[in-house]
Order: structure tokens, then sequence, then C-alpha cells
């Protein structure tokens, strides 16, 4: 087989698609930049648009505006935890073995799945009604924009997980995707800002509406490119599903022999440290992204930050971690990602200690706290990829398989993994509702002083205990993990 396009020469591959004659990939290669990872990071930035604003606002959406009935709410989430965790293997499954071509050629995939995930980005945004508090038909509306949004976001996301690993071998063309896949992710989290500025923190709901039409528009375009110019070392089998058990013979897997498959990758040693400190990556994650707004706007007085502050504050949290990312490239490279993932939990439980003993009333510091905590998060979460390629790269070796389980892999993850994205939201809305928070969201500071008093105090015991817990439990996850020198290594498996 030969090299993947752009990642060994500096090069536009042959037959790469043109746009009425125009070789866009060619000009970008004569302007420095790397073709594949180009292609590649165009689906990052679409998504990076969609998915920073729907996880940032969608729960203050549906519990301030919409008025969700706290049950309600939890129903939605658990039917949510069921179909995230069921739809990744689901379609880590299909796209490793189909004989659709949409489903098993990854470009195809994401090319064909974008229209779809851009409209199911925009469910959340347009009430199906004019809804009274505790309506039903809001909790119906939650479920289904957030099982549509996850199952589009799996569909084409899986694939774009599957390309990372399987563009290249090399370890250094690896930290080229990833960073390429920053810069487009500091692009497209940006999308935050712009919303928190344009809509003044979703006060102005009509201009918030506008703005995700047109974020759901670009999203789109970004991800067809992907679809157009990327390519897998693997997808030129055309429409033959992938034979991946050594010595099976047979062109479709037999049930026995996909359970056979889950089980090696279950049965992995570092699989399963990664699955469980990413679990608890995937619960912060969700708990930075749905309550740092509504932890900062109660929290910290308007005349200390005001609305545009605060949204510059936001922006901050999404757009900073591509820029540590970014910096830390020689880290990378000298370091490893093992080095580096560790360090973040050190600093995130040290930072939340110290915020702890500080107390809740030096509003600057709680401030850049809650802005440095999410930026740690999120960049730490930004590297997960790379273990993720290296176990994908170990299995393969290790079974000798004709190609690697690459979807499947990062689809046994999510079914572990994504039941987080559920818990978080559920957990924390449930503590904030005993100590009052449903009736007290919109009495803000003219409420009873000491109810209020108890609801900020939950808030600032949440904000520091819950990054300091989870950050010990993912030390104690993450120091087994045995392979920490891929970065010294040239290549894990031969590309060809």
């Amino acid at each position: 087989m030969k090299p993947p396009p752009g990642m060994t020469v500096e090069k536009p591959a042959a037959g790469v698609r043109t746009f009425g004659g125009l070789n866009i990939l060619g000009h970008l290669a004569s302007l420095g930049a790397h073709p594949a990872a180009v292609a590649y990071s165009m689906t990052t930035l679409g998504a990076g648009m969609m998915n920073s604003i729907f996880s940032f606002y969608y729960v203050k959406l549906f519990l301030n505006k919409y008025k969700i009935s706290e049950g309600a709410f939890h129903q939605s989430q658990v039917v949510y935890m069921v179909w995230n965790a069921v739809n990744d293997p689901l379609f880590g499954y299909l796209q490793d073995n189909s004989r659709v071509p949409c489903c098993s050629q990854r470009r195809l995939s994401i090319l064909y799945g974008a229209p779809f995930y851009a409209i199911a980005f925009l469910l959340a945004w347009f009430p199906w009604r004019e809804y009274a508090p505790g309506d039903w038909m809001s909790g119906v509306h939650l479920m289904v924009a957030l099982c549509a949004f996850d199952g589009m976001l799996t569909f084409v996301l899986l694939a774009q997980c599957a390309l990372f690993a399987e563009i290249s071998g090399h370890h250094q063309s690896r930290l080229r995707l990833i960073k390429y896949n920053q810069v487009a992710s500091l692009i497209g989290s940006s999308s935050v800002l712009f919303c928190g500025l344009l809509s003044q923190n979703m006060d102005d709901f009509p201009s918030f509406q506008g703005f995700t039409v047109l974020v759901a528009v670009l999203a789109c375009g970004c991800m067809f490119y992907t679809g157009l110019h990327s390519e897998s070392r693997f997808d030129t089998k055309g429409s033959a599903p992938r034979s991946n058990y050594q010595g099976s013979g047979q062109s479709t897997l037999s049930f026995s022999l996909v359970i056979s498959m889950t089980l090696q990758i279950l049965t992995n040693r570092d699989f399963q440290l990664f699955v469980l400190m990413n679990f608890f990556q995937v619960f912060m994650v969700a708990f930075c992204n749905n309550f740092t707004m509504i932890f900062a706007e109660h929290l910290i007085p308007p005349n200390v930050l005001p609305s545009l502050a605060k949204s510059f504050m936001y922006g901050a949290g999404f757009i900073c971690p591509q820029l540590v990312v970014l910096s830390s490239q020689s880290l990378l490279h000298s370091l490893g990602y093992y080095k580096i993932i560790l360090l973040t939990f050190y600093v995130e439980a040290g930072m939340a200690a110290v915020m702890l003993v500080l107390g809740p009333h030096h509003y600057y510091i709680l401030a850049f706290f809650l802005t440095a905590n999410m930026v740690l998060v999120q960049a730490a979460f930004s590297l997960f990829n790379l273990p993720l390629a290296d176990i994908i790269d170990s299995d393969l070796q290790r079974h000798k398989r004709s190609s690697p389980l690459s979807s499947m892999v990062f689809g046994t993850n999510a079914l572990f993994t994504k039941p987080a994205q559920s818990l978080a939201p559920m957990l924390v809305v449930s503590i904030l509702n005993q100590f009052g928070y449903e009736n007290l969201k919109d009495a803000g500071r003219d409420a009873n002083p000491s109810d209020l008093e108890a609801l900020h105090t939950t808030m600032f015991y949440l904000v520091c205990v819950v990054p300091m817990c989870i950050a010990a439990l993912q030390v104690f996850a993450w120091k087994p993990f045995s392979i920490r020198n891929s970065h010294t290594v040239d290549t894990m498996y031969i590309d060809g």
C-alpha cells in the first residue's frame, strides 16, 4: 500500500478530489499547509462550532427558559445515557464491518452524515410550542434533541476518530494531526464567545437562534470538505467489509466473532485503565461545560464581573485549551502524552484545594479558577486520541489483524465513558434543587438571603470538591498505564 496522502510527502496525492478543476489541497500545500491534516481537521472545525454551543447552553436553556421539570430532565437524561452508550459500539461495528460504502469508508460517513448532524444540532434551539413551567412537551423535546444530536455526532466523529489512527501509524504524523486539530478546535470553539456576545449570553434569544443557524451551515460545509478530501489507508477496499479476525476467512463477521473481538479489546489492561480514567474526564468535561455559566452567574456578583466580562471568560474556557495544547507541542515530543496528562490531574487537584481554602469571596480568583479548571480539563481531553491510537496499534499487532479495529475500539471506549455525560448534569441538578435552585434561579439576589446563601455555599463546594476528588481518582487510574514511550518510537506499525 502506498503512503497515505500528504502524510509522508509534502505534495497532494494523485487523484485527489477537486472543485471545478481547482486542486484546493495543492494550493494549501503550496502555502505550507499539510493537505491530509487540513482535510482531517475541517471536521473538527465544524463539530467544534456546534458541540461547544450545544454543551454550553442546552442545560441552561431547558432549565431556565423552557422551565423543564426536574423529573422530565432526569427522564430525558436517563434515555440519553442509554442511547449515548449503545450507539457508539453499534456504529463502531457498523463502520468497521459494513458492506455499504457510506458506512465502511470513513470520509463517506462524514460526507453523508454532515447535513443530518447540522439539522440535529438545531433541534434544541427552536421550541415546539410555548412551554409552560413543567410542560411535558419540553421533556420530550429535550429527549429527542439529545438523542438525535448525539446519534449524528457519534456517526460522524467516530469515523473521524478512526481516521486519526488510520491516516498514518507514525507518531510524528499523529502529533501533526493533533496540532492542526487544535488550531481547528481553537477557531471552532470561539463560537461560544461570539454567541455570547451577539446574544448577550442567550438573553437575546432570536439572535441566539439566528447564530445557531449560521453555525450549522458553516459546520456542514467544513465537514463536506473532509468528506471530499480525506482518506484512510484502509479505504481502498471499496465496499468490501473489513476482515479483522485472523484466519476467519469470512466476508461477514458472525455474532460470535464480534463478541470475541470485543472481548479481546476489553481484556486489554491498558484499555481498561484508559476507560476508567476517561470516564472521570468525560464527567468533568460535562460538569464544566454545563454548569460553569450557572456557577459564575450565582457566585460572582454582576458589579464585580459584568455580563460582557463573563462572556469573554466563557469564551476563554473554550478557546484557551487549544492554545495550551498548541504551545505544548515540544513537551509532547519530549515528555509524551502520559506524563503531561498525569501532570494536569495534579494541577487540577492542587488548584481546587487552594480555592477551597481561600473561600468563595475572592471573586477574581474564583473567576480565574473556573476558567483555568475548564481549560485544563478540555486541554487534557484533547490529547486522548493519542493513547487510544496506541491501544489500537497494540491490538493490531497482538492479534495480527489485517486492518485495525479503530471504530470498535473508540466505540467500546464510548460505551463505558459516555454515560458520564448524563450522570454529571443529573447529579448536579439533583444536588442544586435540594437547596432550592429550581425556585431561586430566577429570583436571583432578591430571594431570601439565607436560602440564597445555602445555595451559593453548595455551589462553591461543588466547584472545589468535585474537581479535587475526580482528579485524585484519575491519578490512581492513570498511573499504571503502560504505553508511555510511543513518542520515542518512529512508528508503531509500518504504513503499507
